[in-house]
C-alpha cells in the first residue's frame, strides 16, 4: 500500500464530479463499489476513551468561499441552496469543534447551505436514544467500525451515494476506507486517521549515546540491551496501562502491533474476524514478546507497576526528565509533554518519533480514526459526506485547528491523499511520512472485536499478564473463553 502525495491539480476535478452527481437524486441512497484526539484522557479510537496559515498572497479568511489553503475552488451546486445538515460525533474539545464547523462552514457557504457538527461526550450511547426516537443528525461520526456495521446491518444507515463513493475511491487509499464496507456496500468516510505504530524519543540524547534509530524489530530488541548495558542509567522504556475503567488498552495496541508484523495482514484480518482463535499460538506469541519487551530491568514505570502507571502524562514527563529512552505510542500522545517542549525541531532535548520497526519487511502501520456515515439518503448529506471525503477538507481542518492552539501540534491527522504536507508541523509532517510509506495499514483489533472482548477481556486478562499473575498463553485462552 504505497501512497505519495497526489498531483493537487487533481483535485478540482474531482471536487466538480461529485458536485454534479450530488445535485442528481438518481444517485441519492445507491450504493457505491470501492477497491478508522477528542478527551486525551482516556482511550483513544473508541469515543469513550482517550494559528492556522494562508497560502503567500491569499488574504481570504476561513470560512469564505475561497478558504485558505484548499485545492481549487469549492464546487457550487445550485440544488444544495436553502437545505441544512446536522453532524454529530464524539469529538468535542473546543479546538476539534471550531476547526471541524469552520471547514464545513467553507462548503456551506458557498453553496448557500447550513451545516453544524456538535461534539457529545456521550455520543455512543446518544446516538441509540436518537436513533430508536427517530430523530438522529444527518451524519453521524463514528469512533467504531464494529458500531458502524451494527447501524448499516440494522438499517439506520443509509450505503454511500455513487458519487460520494467516488470520492472516497478517489482519496483514500483501500486499507483506510475498507473499514466503512459492511457487507461489500461503502456505508462511510474516513475522516480522521490516528497513527499508534511510532516511537516517541530525543534524537540528542541517541546522538550523544550513540544509539541508533532501529530499521528491525531485532535491531530494536538489540538497542534495548545496548541501553542497559551503555546508557546513563534510565530505563529503555517508559510503559503505562493504567486508564481507570478502560486500564489495559495500551496492551492491546502493544499486542496488535506484534500481531500485524510477526503474523502479517492476512492472519491479523482473520484473528479479528475469530476465523483464528485468540489462543492461537501466533497470538501467544505476539502477547509473549510484549511481556518479555516490559521486562522489569526495560521499563520505567512512575507508578511502580506497569498496571499502576497512567498511559498519558507519567511517561511524557518520564521521557523528557529522563527516567526513560523511548516510549511506544500513538499520534495523538504530543498532546501530553509538558508545556515549552520542542518537537522535532533539531534543538538540545527536542522530542521526535521514529517508525516502530516491522520484522518481515512489509513496514505494517496500526491506526485507529473516525467514520463519517449518513442516516437519510439526502443530496446534501452525500455532497456533505463526499467534501469531509477529500483532501480539501482535511487540509483546512488541519490549519485551523493549528491556528486555535496558536501554533502548535493540532492532534489531528487525516491520511487523505492529496494534501499539502505543509500545513502540518514537522512532527507531524513525521506521522504523514510513516502513513503514506506503509505498504500495510490495519485497524486497532480492539475496535473492531465484539465488545465483551475488545473494551473487556483483553483489557482485563492482558493487565493480569502484565502484572505477572498468567503468563501469555493463560491469557490468550482466558479471552478466548469469553467471546460471545
Amino acid at each position: 500500500m504505497k501512497r505519495r502525495w497526489l498531483r493537487l491539480a487533481a483535485v478540482p476535478a474531482a471536487f466538480a464530479l461529485f458536485a454534479a452527481a450530488c445535485g442528481d437524486d438518481d444517485t441519492a441512497g445507491t450504493g457505491g463499489d470501492t477497491e478508522a484526539p477528542g478527551d486525551a484522557t482516556t482511550s483513544p479510537g473508541t469515543g469513550t476513551e482517550p494559528d492556522g496559515t494562508t497560502e503567500p498572497g491569499d488574504t481570504t479568511p476561513p470560512g469564505d468561499t475561497q478558504p485558505p489553503g484548499t485545492m481549487g475552488s469549492i464546487p457550487v451546486d445550485p440544488a444544495l441552496e436553502g437545505t441544512s445538515v446536522t453532524i454529530t460525533g464524539s469529538e468535542r474539545d473546543d479546538p476539534s469543534v471550531i476547526a471541524i464547523n469552520e471547514s464545513l462552514k467553507a462548503f456551506g457557504d458557498a453553496n448557500g447551505m447550513e451545516i453544524t457538527f456538535t461534539g457529545d461526550a456521550d455520543w455512543e450511547a446518544n446516538i441509540n436514544t436518537q436513533v430508536q426516537g427517530g430523530n438522529p443528525p444527518n451524519i453521524g461520526i463514528f469512533p467504531q467500525p464494529g458500531k458502524l456495521g451494527e447501524f448499516a446491518r440494522a438499517g439506520n444507515i443509509f450505503p454511500l451515494a455513487e458519487a460520494t463513493a467516488e470520492a472516497v475511491g478517489t482519496y483514500w487509499a483501500e486499507d483506510y476506507s475498507n473499514y466503512g464496507l459492511v457487507d461489500d456496500q461503502l456505508f462511510a468516510v474516513p475522516v480522521k486517521t490516528d497513527l499508534k505504530s511510532i516511537v516517541w524519543y530525543q534524537p540528542s540524547v541517541f546522538e550523544a549515546a550513540g544509539f541508533a534509530v532501529p530499521e528491525t524489530f531485532d535491531e530494536f530488541t538489540a538497542l534495548l540491551d545496548q541501553m542497559k548495558a551503555e546508557g546513563d542509567g534510565r530505563k529503555p522504556l517508559c510503559v503505562g496501562i493504567e486508564s481507570g475503567n478502560a486500564t489495559g488498552w495500551t496492551f492491546t495496541d502493544w499486542t496488535e502491533e506484534m500481531v500485524l508484523r510477526q503474523q502479517g495482514g492476512d492472519y491479523y484480518d482473520q484473528w479479528v474476524a475469530h476465523e483464528i482463535p485468540f489462543d492461537d499460538p501466533g497470538v501467544a506469541e505476539a502477547m509473549q514478546t510484549v511481556l518479555d519487551v516490559w521486562s522489569e530491568e526495560n521499563v520505567f514505570a512512575s507508578g511502580g507497576t506497569i498496571a499502576a502507571t497512567n498511559f498519558g502524562e507519567p511517561n511524557a514527563s518520564a521521557l523528557v526528565n529522563g527516567d526513560c529512552y523511548m516510549h511506544r505510542q500513538a499520534s495523538f500522545f504530543s498532546g501530553f509533554f509538558p508545556a515549552g517542549t520542542g518537537f522535532a525541531d533539531g534543538a538540545e532535548g527536542s522530542i521526535d518519533v521514529f517508525y516502530f520497526p516491522d520484522i518481515n519487511g512489509d513496514r505494517p502501520v496500526l491506526t485507529a480514526g473516525t467514520f463519517a456515515a449518513a442516516f437519510d439518503e439526502n443530496p446534501e448529506t452525500m455532497a456533505v459526506l463526499a467534501y469531509m471525503a477529500t483532501p480539501g477538507y482535511a487540509q483546512l481542518r488541519q490549519e485551523i485547528q493549528t491556528r486555535e492552539l496558536d501554533g502548535g501540534l493540532s492532534g489531528f491527522l487525516s491520511a487523505a491523499q492529496g494534501q499539502d504536507p505543509a500545513v502540518y508541523q514537522p512532527l507531524e509532517q513525521g506521522f504523514l511520512e510513516i502513513l503514506n510509506s506503509a505498504d500495510l495499514s490495519r485497524f486497532d483489533a480492539s475496535d473492531l472485536m465484539p465488545a465483551e472482548v475488545g473494551v473487556g477481556s483483553f483489557w482485563s486478562e492482558g493487565t493480569s499478564a502484565a502484572n505477572g499473575d498468567q503468563d501469555a498463553a493463560e491469557a490468550a485462552a482466558n479471552i478466548e473463553d469469553s467471546w460471545p
